[in-house]
């Protein structure tokens, strides 16, 4: 509950938006009026205004709680910064989160080679699955489950260690658990889509005394406050609200179109539309919140992917009207709007990245270097500190985020690079345009002298190697005097005995790989 803070005895002047005053009784104790507002047409709700009518409603354990009519507001839909949001009840007891872990990842392989997708490390000291739950946590939803098929045992133990201590028990206070796929006698077939996912747990969920499923995908990069994303799905009396894009033509066909009527409705989908198609998909975006120029500038909206069901329509529509239907975002949702259901868009005009390829999770790691102002910056970032062997002078380190514990050496240079947790950097190293994920342990400086004398390499990279544009995944053995630099241009390649692939012109050298010293690719 957003608040200000005032002179007066009970300390505020707003609460969720409401004017409010307060005065007291003949017993000395408190009273907060609300100024009710006036109710709006149609016309209104999407016009600019926000009218609200407030009235006080019965005890819950001992409190007076108030009962707000319908809000709907362009801000909150646009999810801009300056909207408040007023759940009642909050999302922490009324909201359950569902995270889509994905498929094998084939896309970001050799990435997702012995983790699962959303265990893929990002910004050296995160993984994919932290954006979603952060944001989960961010908007006080507590209760979380992340669905997933494929090499689920980094995902689990990064979720025991990033979060049991900051949640509480089943049922209580709040959780983040990892279902993984499994087989049943009612269900013998491994997850066949996202819908599928989902009502294969649908007995688990429905147990949760909630009112919304919020249904997120593993592999977006993003930052959103998910309780406006639900108080427009109530305002609306939703049966689904879909988080949507504002698109410019350029960039629409590479996306699955929706179009909407004056009230934000869904009324019709489009898979990757061209040509005349594409034209008849445009929207007036101003009816979701985007100010005149640039609703001009983005006439289209896509899907996200991302998700707001009321519980008993998502059980309606997996249990009775699409028992068969695998996937929500080319039956499920499509399906829901034409048996009459209730389907609203809700705008998100911020950053917001897919990063289920290689180029595209290299260009969102490199991005979070960027000055004066990232493209995405997470929540929190470590205090960088260095360990240097010898004099700090010498190692220069422009536009780089760099995490804690790393050891780097003489005259080594890094430049527009991520630099992970527990990286070594040998003497006279180049790192440039590089992600470098770091180690999973350390090695000590006996381990290190011990692998020399046995003629082995060590974790880390040696010395006088260059990197250029890269992708080093954890543990991976660099020697010295090695050029990962591509100077050849090659798109495409798949060299897995040798530790590594290309794709998109992009290196990528596997987890716990080896490359010898003097290799040159």
């Amino acid at each position: 509950m957003a608040a200000v803070a005032s002179s007066s005895p009970i300390g505020f002047k707003q609460i969720c938006g409401f004017s409010v005053s307060s005065s007291f009784d003949s017993n000395g104790h408190g009273k907060l009026q609300f100024k009710p507002g006036i109710s709006a047409s149609k016309s209104d709700l999407f016009g600019g205004s926000v009218n609200v009518n407030c009235r006080e409603s019965s005890r819950v354990n001992g409190r007076r709680r108030m009962s707000v009519t319908r809000v709907v507001s362009p801000k909150a839909v646009s999810d801009s910064s300056s909207s408040q949001t007023c759940l009642d009840p909050d999302a922490s007891s009324s909201v359950l989160g569902i995270i889509l872990g994905g498929g094998a990842g084939t896309r970001l392989y050799p990435l997702t080679k012995k983790r699962a997708k959303p265990a893929v490390p990002l910004g050296a000291n995160y993984r994919l699955i932290d954006i979603p739950v952060s944001n989960c946590m961010n908007s006080n939803i507590s209760k979380i489950y992340v669905l997933t098929q494929f090499n689920s045992a980094s995902l689990n133990r990064h979720l025991s260690r990033a979060y049991a201590s900051n949640m509480g028990g089943y049922k209580n206070e709040g959780f983040v658990e990892v279902l993984a796929a499994q087989q049943s006698p009612e269900n013998p077939n491994w997850f066949q889509g996202t819908a599928d996912a989902i009502r294969q747990y649908l007995w688990l969920f429905e147990e949760h005394d909630v009112l919304e499923f919020l249904v997120l995908a593993g592999d977006h990069l993003y930052r959103m406050d998910y309780e406006r994303f639900i108080q427009a799905h109530r305002e609306t009396d939703a049966d689904i609200t879909v988080a949507a894009l504002p698109m410019d033509e350029q960039r629409a066909t590479a996306f699955g179109l929706m179009k909407i009527d004056e009230e934000g409705r869904i009324i019709e989908f489009a898979e990757k539309p061209k040509g005349e198609q594409l034209k008849a998909m445009k929207v007036d975006t101003t009816i979701l919140g985007l100010d005149d120029k640039r609703a001009k500038e983005m006439p289209y909206i896509a899907s996200m992917g991302i998700y707001v069901f009321s519980k008993d329509a998502m059980l309606n529509l997996l249990r009775e009207k699409f028992p068969g239907a695998n996937d929500f975002g080319s039956e499920v949702i499509p399906g829901a709007t034409s048996v009459g259901m209730r389907v609203q868009a809700y705008l998100f005009d911020g950053y917001w990245e897919d990063i289920g390829t290689i180029e595209a999770f290299y260009n969102a790691n490199l991005g979070i270097t960027k000055k004066p102002v990232p493209d995405f910056r997470p929540v929190v970032f470590m205090t960088v500190l260095l360990q240097y062997t010898r004099n700090p002078d010498t190692c220069h380190l422009p536009k780089c985020l760099m995490l804690t514990l790393l050891t780097v050496s003489l005259n080594c240079k890094i430049h527009h690079s991520v630099i992970g947790l527990r990286s070594c950097i040998s003497e006279g190293a180049i790192i440039e345009d590089t992600l470098l994920m770091g180690a999973d342990y350390y090695e000590t400086d006996a381990d290190r002298r011990l692998l020399a004398a046995k003629g082995s390499v060590p974790i880390g990279i040696g010395r006088e190697s260059h990197i250029k544009r890269a992708i080093i995944d954890k543990n991976a053995r660099i020697g010295d005097h090695v050029k990962i630099i591509n100077s050849d241009n090659v798109q495409e390649a798949a060299r897995e005995t040798d530790g590594y692939f290309i794709k998109s012109g992009i290196v990528t050298v596997i987890k716990d790989a080896l490359i010898p010293s003097g290799t040159i690719i």
